[in-house]
């Protein structure tokens, strides 16, 4: 498989030759799941366009707890069917389609209760355990332990010795979910697909009843194109209704918004070898290890304002912390907070009220003649919600199609990555990178580190860190704008790395840095870099401002002050 490089020049491709001819498939919307559907069609032979309105992964996919899971808490609902089906796909990314992006992680449980939790918790956990072996595809992760007292406070010292009996220890995995998208992408353009971001679905091309393309506008540029094609999938979550609205069809399902809100803060700040899961009155709390940090996540509860900018209000910072501090030994202050991230989760409406009971299944369903729409489901089981959504969209065709044959088909950067994983000291002294580095490429790039390492050896000043994101190498930002489909400040800063959130200033250290580095790649002028500075500054400075509002309503309005796009000039 050729990799593909989605740089300015592939990009406006793309959109040409979308125009130029009727596709098979034309999917809207660039989350895990959009990505996913490309990926899926392409690899069955059809002729795929892909558009995104912002950047790839910057709505839902670039914003939740960053876990790939069974859903341990969907076996108390007795909701075995979607654990069996999440816990199948856990084992195929960690082994077959991604073991350069997916890796294991540890969870404790802390037991509040003598006798009868130990029993009830750990029958679910056990249960959990079989259910991923039984899938065929759960042997590589370690079985759940149960721990005294004792044991449980030497692998997690930093909780308070009256906030457990004892513990349960078992694992998952976890990912960079925007990354995640960005490498799908990828996969989906070497297999063929025309892929463009910042292209908005203005409306729809119908003929009679049947919709027969979309109005698709270079927000770039500002041209619009007229892309036909037979089948076209609306993947785009939470706006899906917004989407059916465009051809004035509400559908056949609603979809509801759930907030969920994140923390992160430095790893010396929670002293344990072990990520923590904690009940709540309304769902769970995890405490997540994140590279140098913790992730703690997350709230849920029902948002119907602006969908593009979710925000953070000093409510829902309160409550994280209050809900962590209660299991902590050493509390955790405002102080601590490094980053903060709100997310949407789209759900399919239900009767109940309460966003945590509503189905966390997914639905596809084709309302009008050439329009498939799927909606709801979970970021794990992105690649059978693309199956089916394909499925659908092949019925519409006049054509023998191929089976789905995505269970086989790795990532780019899958194949070679254990190998050099092995030989990761002989790239070291080959490159004179430190071995910690090689590592931090292999499992953020896998194999396609190569392709960094090669910038690095032509220009030795890409091997230096960033001067504020010391994470980071420079070569990064540049391979985010020419192999990435970066297309703005914020695109690298948030989505390409995590600096964003990762730390304390936010990113605002580390921008005038790298708009210089993006320069060159993307055609930026002078007046261009301090544009794209001056917005991301701006963006920042929202984001504070709302997570000082004390409710959604006045968070909702101090982050709609920023812009949302910086237009070239």
């Amino acid at each position: 498989m050729k990799t593909a490089t989605l740089g300015p020049a592939q990009r406006a491709k793309a959109l040409t030759q979308m125009a130029e001819r009727e596709l098979d498939l034309l999917v809207v919307g660039g989350g895990v799941v959009g990505a996913g559907t490309a990926l899926d069609a392409a690899t069955r032979g059809l002729d795929t366009g892909l558009v995104e309105a912002r950047d790839w992964a910057s709505g839902t996919s670039s914003r939740s707890s960053k876990l790939i899971h069974g859903g341990l808490r969907y076996l108390e609902m007795l909701d075995f069917a979607l654990v069996r089906e999440a816990l199948k796909e856990r084992g195929l990314l960690l082994q077959r389609l991604a073991p350069h992006l997916v890796k294991p992680v540890p969870f404790l449980y802390p037991l509040r209760h003598k006798g009868w939790e130990r029993w009830y918790a750990g029958s679910g956990v056990a249960l959990y355990d079989g259910m991923s072996v039984s899938s065929g595809h759960g042997r590589g992760l370690p079985v759940h332990r149960h721990l005294s007292h004792r044991r449980a406070l030497r692998v997690a010292p930093c909780l308070r010795r009256d906030a457990l009996v004892g513990a349960l220890q078992y694992y998952d995995a976890q990912m960079d979910d925007a990354r995640y998208v960005t490498t799908l992408v990828r996969t989906a353009a070497a297999y063929g697909a025309h892929v463009a971001n910042r292209a908005r679905v203005v409306g729809f091309l119908r003929e009679g009843e049947r919709v027969v393309g979309a109005r698709v506008q270079d927000v770039e540029g500002g041209v619009e194109h007229k892309i036909r094609a037979r089948q076209i999938v609306n993947a785009t979550g939470v706006w899906t209704d917004d989407t059916q609205a465009l051809i004035g069809e509400r559908g056949q399902f609603h979809v509801r918004a759930s907030k969920g809100i994140h923390l992160v803060v430095p790893k010396d700040r929670i002293h344990s070898t072990t990520g923590l899961i904690l009940r709540t009155e309304k769902s769970v709390l995890f405490v997540i290890p994140w590279g140098r940090h913790w992730i703690i996540g997350t709230t849920d509860t029902d948002w119907d304002l602006d969908k593009a900018h979710p925000a953070a209000s000093s409510a829902d910072i309160d409550y994280l912390l209050e809900h962590v501090n209660s299991v902590l030994a050493t509390p955790l202050t405002r102080d601590d907070v490094e980053g903060v991230y709100a997310g949407l989760r789209p759900l399919l409406a239900g009767e109940s009220d309460a966003t945590s009971k509503l189905s966390r299944e997914h639905t596809v369903a084709h309302p009008v003649p050439g329009l498939v729409v799927v909606a709801g489901g979970k970021y794990t089981t992105y690649r059978v919600m693309a199956k089916d959504a394909v499925d659908e969209a092949v019925h519409g065709l006049d054509a023998r199609v191929a089976e789905c044959v995505t269970e086989d088909v790795p990532l780019a950067g899958a194949e070679g990555y254990r190998a050099l994983w092995n030989a990761r000291a002989r790239v070291a002294a080959r490159t004179g990178l430190h071995v910690a580095r090689v590592e931090h490429l292999l499992n953020r790039y896998g194999s396609l580190s190569e392709e960094l390492l090669e910038m690095v050896v032509a220009d030795p000043s890409l091997g230096r860190p960033l001067a504020a994101a010391d994470d980071y190498l420079r070569a990064e930002v540049v391979y985010a704008c020419t192999h990435e489909g970066a297309r703005h400040l914020d695109d690298v800063l948030t989505r390409r790395t995590r600096i964003s959130i990762e730390t304390f200033d936010r990113g605002t250290r580390s921008a005038r840095e790298a708009a210089e580095l993006m320069a060159p790649a993307l055609g930026w002028d002078s007046a261009q870099i301090e544009k794209e500075i001056a917005h991301y500054e701006k963006r920042v400075e929202a984001e504070r401002e709302s997570q000082r509002q004390p409710d959604d309503l006045t968070a909702d309005a101090a982050r709609l002050g920023a812009p949302d796009i910086v237009p070239l000039t």
